[in-house]
This record gives structure tokens, C-alpha cells and sequence, in this order.
């Protein structure tokens, strides 16, 4: 189920290249966020964090439900990044400016590619609808930054198993299992379940950089553990990750090559500088059709963009 950042004073995510790495245990606190528009919604955000903008290409992570809400969001729009909806309950209608008009359900990946520009909508369906799933974005890197704008949706997905451990891969390649969604940088998503008393060592890229967010129950990483809420970032270096569970436990495994641009995350674009932002958010105003099209079912109903700061929006570098 597609959450999209609905602060009405959205603050400024400035996310520069990467730094140098190497394999660490970095325990990351989320942050309790309001979103406007959903009502009653909260939700955890655990990326981006002020010493960590992104994981790879990664740049947003949010952990919402599970609560009893109706989601209600009008068209809004996006650039320059790919959103990942991974929900575990609820069903959500999802419509967009390509043309897409589909139910998100649990256990299919559904991923939008706004590349220049796209806008779309998210309510929910049934008459008491339990909301619970994860939210993330991934930033296009520049020579795709302004690629047309997709939607895909992926009902099997790979899966490794073992005893006790089942890991899913929406995006990217894990032990062999590889998934067939669109990548537009070398990265990994894979929601790993385990049961009781499972003990398993998954294989990584030591090129890549790597985090873990757990969902559900608690479980041991690599000798840190962990229970819903924070963000253990991992670093890079790592050939094999190990996790044991003494009760049943789910997490979201994210990685991908330390990303090399610098990057501008302000409401709902992503781009390289302030001019980026200040043309989308002129454009969305605007109701220019040739950038954000048009989201059918709803008339004129859409969500305004917020003011710009009064000041130029500039990266921040990781510390």
C-alpha cells in the first residue's frame, strides 16, 4: 500500500554521495511521523536519518500500522525516484497517471518509476481496513533520473528457503533468487521470515552496503538484537549476515552499491540541487500535463504541494 511522504511542512532531506564504509553495527532510532491526510495515521521513519540519507540507492523507509484507518490520498506527485510498496495487510486501490488502475495486496511487490514525472492515488478498499507495511523509495541514479515515468506490478516473487527461514526478494538478487522488477542501480530488498529457534546465514555482496529493519517479533543480527522500530545499518565489507529468532520474526534486508550522486529529497521529488525541486514543485502548481499528467476518477481533486523553505535547498553530506 502506497504511503507517500503527506507532511503538510515536509522538511528538507538533503542527501549527498556516499562516504567511504565499512562493516559496522550502527543501531539508528526511527522517528514517530504524522502524516496528514490519513487520519489518525503515524508512522516510523527509519530512512532518511540525519547521519545516514540513504542505504545504496535507498532513501526513504517508512513502517506504518498496524492500526484500523482508511487511507484517503488524493493525486500527488513524484520524481526522480521509484517507489516500493511491500504491504503485509490492507488492500489499496492504486491509480496513476500512467494509466494504472490495480488493487495493492499483501505479498505483491507494486513499483512506480516517476523518472521525470508521475502523479497517483492511494485509498483504501473494504469496510474496516487494517493498515500495516512498509513504504520505500529508491533514488534513480542521473542518467535515469529523467526516464518516463512506469508502473509494474509483481505477483510471484522469488524466494529462498530454508529451515525455518523463507526470504522473498522484491528487488534485486539473493542466494540465486533473483527478481525480475526493474532496477535502475545494483541494489536488494528481500523480506526474510523466520520461525521459532531458525538459525540461517544468508550470503552478500561485499561491495554492497546493507541495513535491516525487523517488522515483527525480535531477532538476533550478526549478535545485535533487535525488535521493531530502529534501523541497524550494517556498513559494507560483509560477505554473509547471520540471524537467529527465539520467536517468530520478520524483517525487511535492504542493500546496494553506496550511492554515488548527490541528491536534494523535499516533499515528494528527489533531484540533484534546488532548482530541480523548485521546477517540479512549479510544474505540479501549475497543473503542467505534459510532466505530471492526470490521475483519473477525481476530478480536480489533488493534494497542493507545500511552500518552499525561504532559502536554497543544498545536499548534506553523510556523517
Amino acid at each position: 500500500m502506497t504511503m507517500s511522504n503527506l507532511e503538510n511542512r515536509p522538511a528538507l532531506t538533503p542527501c549527498s554521495s556516499a562516504a567511504e564504509a565499512e562493516a559496522v553495527a550502527e543501531v539508528l532510532p526511527a522517528r514517530r511521523v504524522p502524516l496528514g491526510g490519513v487520519r489518525g495515521l503515524q508512522v516510523d521513519r527509519v530512512l532518511p536519518q540525519r547521519a545516514l540519507p540513504t542505504v545504496g540507492a535507498w532513501c526513504f523507509l517508512d513502517r506504518f500500522g498496524p492500526e484500523s484507518a482508511r487511507m484517503r490520498v488524493l493525486p500527488h506527485p513524484h520524481i526522480g525516484l521509484q517507489t516500493v510498496t511491500w504491504p503485509l495487510s490492507g488492500d489499496i486501490r492504486h491509480r496513476d497517471s500512467v494509466g494504472s488502475d490495480v488493487l495493492v495486496r499483501p505479498g505483491q511487490l507494486n513499483l512506480m518509476t516517476a523518472g521525470r514525472g508521475v502523479s497517483h492515488s492511494e485509498f483504501s478498499v473494504g469496510e474496516t481496513p487494517v493498515l500495516h507495511g512498509l513504504q520505500l523509495w529508491a533514488a534513480l541514479p542521473a542518467a535515469h533520473a529523467r526516464v518516463e515515468p512506469a508502473f509494474e506490478q509483481h505477483t510471484d516473487l522469488p524466494r529462498y528457503v530454508e529451515a525455518g527461514t523463507v526470504a522473498v526478494v522484491l528487488m534485486g538478487e539473493l542466494a540465486g533468487a533473483a527478481s525480475r522488477a526493474t532496477t535502475h542501480s545494483p541494489l536488494l530488498a528481500a523480506d526474510v521470515t523466520l520461525s521459532v529457534g531458525a538459525a540461517t546465514t544468508l550470503p552478500l555482496r561485499p561491495d554492497f552496503e546493507h541495513a535491516v529493519l525487523v517488522v515483527d517479533g525480535a531477532v538476533t543480527v550478526d549478535g545485535t538484537e533487535l525488535s521493531p522500530g530502529p534501523l541497524l545499518y550494517l556498513g559494507t565489507g560483509r560477505t554473509e549476515l547471520t540471524f537467529t529468532a527465539s520467536e517468530p520474526a520478520r524483517l525487511m534486508l535492504l542493500g546496494g552499491e553506496p550511492f554515488p550522486d548527490d541528491l536534494v529529497m523535499w516533499w515528494n521529488f528527489v533531484g540533484r540541487d534546488h532548482d530541480d525541486i523548485a521546477a517540479a514543485r512549479a510544474d505540479w502548481e501549475g497543473r503542467d500535463p505534459a510532466r505530471f499528467g492526470h490521475v483519473s476518477g477525481h476530478g480536480d481533486e489533488r493534494i497542493p504541494a507545500p511552500e518552499l523553505p525561504g532559502v536554497r535547498l543544498t545536499p548534506r553530506r553523510r556523517r
